[in-house]
């Protein structure tokens, strides 16, 4: 498949992101307030939108960019030497770009306060380790699934988010762009500032484990199945 052009991808990176802090933040928004203050149900909500959406991003965004959204995502690849350290850190600015203008939109479509600062507390040890096998658990989902089946990573990811809303004690951020745009929102999808930090440390360091595992765990492939592939180019 022909790459491209650096700035359609670039655009796909952005507006993907967007539209996936989009959905988190504006689902979370409309779950809250329909949930009566049942909790589980507003979490129901905003983990089977994510999930769904996602499944929408990654299938239309695709064949442009790879569909990354998320700088752990970014970072695997690049270990992997699948993309340059400049288009890395590209496809990173244009993530967290995107992530914050997502934030800003669903803010503005609920008529809240476009500018916010988060104030829910996210920490200790047990979201940390949450983070760190979310990122793990996600990125070898994306690496597994496009060694033996490329056409169904839109649905893997997908479904692995909305359950890592639930086996997860931090509802599985696993994304770096998405913690930093959920600082900027106080409603039910915010992150405390002060807790970013240690949930983007233990993201990476989630996405790198998961790439040596990866990496060693898959077989290479073989010069008969790399051929159709180059044919099609």
């Amino acid at each position: 498949m022909q790459q491209s052009p650096r700035p359609q991808r670039l655009a796909a990176e952005l507006i993907g992101t967007a539209g996936l802090l989009a959905v988190v933040v504006g689902s979370g928004i409309m779950g809250e307030g329909l949930a009566g203050g049942n909790t589980a149900i507003a979490l129901l909500a905003n983990a089977l939108a994510t999930g769904a959406i996602l499944v929408v991003l990654i299938t239309a965004f695709g064949p442009l960019s790879g569909a990354h959204f998320n700088p752990a995502v970014t970072l695997a690849f690049l270990l992997r030497r699948e993309i340059s350290p400049r288009d890395a850190l590209s496809y990173v600015i244009a993530q967290v770009l995107g992530g914050i203008a997502g934030t800003l939109a669903a803010h503005a479509m609920f008529e809240l306060p476009l500018l916010q600062i988060a104030e829910t507390a996210r920490n200790g040890s047990a979201q940390w380790l949450s983070e760190v096998v979310a990122t793990f658990g996600l990125v070898g989902t994306i690496l597994a699934t496009l060694r033996y089946r490329p056409e169904a990573v839109a649905y893997m990811v997908g479904l692995f988010i909305t359950a890592g809303y639930w086996f997860t004690a931090s509802t599985s951020f696993a994304n770096p762009a998405v913690t930093i745009a959920r600082t900027f929102t106080d409603t039910f999808s915010g992150i405390a500032r002060a807790d970013a930090p240690a949930f983007i440390i233990a993201q990476l360091l989630g996405a790198v484990v998961a790439t040596m595992v990866l990496g060693w765990l898959l077989p290479a492939a073989t010069e008969s199945e790399r051929r159709p592939a180059q044919a099609s180019d």
